[in-house]
């Protein structure tokens, strides 16, 4: 049974210091070190590895500063805490996996260290540069079946709204865009036609986009 395995855990845990008990709050064992802040360890036990386990250890995760998972040692070491992909799976989550020998020991299969996930700079800016520029919040999130509407989308809105009045120089435009000769020039939506030497036009596509995304055009300013 499980309650077999209470035991070695609760006194490897009391060697590193813990002060173990068994069922507390939902809890197989939880285990407190004194400190400031004081240490909180929550240990889940099961005969084998199974899903049942982890989903146990991801929902005490967010109570605990490190998670064991406990389990009685296969025979011949054939089980599955020795399988590559289970421990790979402990590191990803930052939980411990102890296997518990039959005369009692217990054996770290995998150290329990804290989860971090790899992280990319240039995304993480650009998401809160894209966050940041946005007026109001214009998407709803889920939405599939629309293109969404960007900052750079709204940006390039309030040029084609200002040229439905007539041809304008980028200049006219920086202060609705600071990048407006950029998005005059690469024209990405074929909103605008230049109509002479650095003057631009709406186009007919522009005036379509208009129509199009009324609900989301910035309110002109009082006369």
């Amino acid at each position: 049974m499980e309650t077999s395995l209470y035991l070695p855990v609760k006194t490897f845990l009391e060697g590193l210091g813990f002060a173990v008990k068994g069922e507390v709050m939902g809890c197989d064992l939880v285990a407190l070190k004194d400190g400031a802040p004081e240490a909180v360890v929550i240990g889940e036990l099961k005969l084998s590895f199974t899903l049942e386990l982890v989903l146990q250890a991801v929902d005490r995760s967010a109570a605990a500063d490190e998670v064991w998972l406990a389990v009685k040692a296969s025979a011949r070491g054939r089980g599955r805490e020795h399988d590559s992909r289970v421990r790979k799976l402990c590191r990803l989550c930052g939980f411990g996996l102890l296997s518990v020998l039959p005369m009692g020991g217990v054996e770290v299969v995998v150290e329990p260290v804290p989860w971090k996930p790899r992280h990319d700079g240039k995304r993480r800016s650009r998401i809160v540069a894209e966050h940041r520029r946005r007026k109001g919040d214009p998407a709803e999130g889920g939405s599939t079946r629309r293109p969404i509407m960007t900052a750079y989308r709204q940006r390039t809105l309030a040029m084609a709204q200002a040229l439905a009045a007539g041809p304008l120089r980028p200049r006219d435009l920086r202060e609705l865009a600071p990048d407006a000769l950029a998005i005059l020039t690469r024209n990405v939506y074929g909103w605008f036609e230049r109509t002479g030497r650095g003057v631009y036009a709406l186009s007919e596509p522009g005036h379509a986009a208009l129509a199009t995304w009324k609900e989301h055009l910035p309110a002109r300013p009082a006369e």
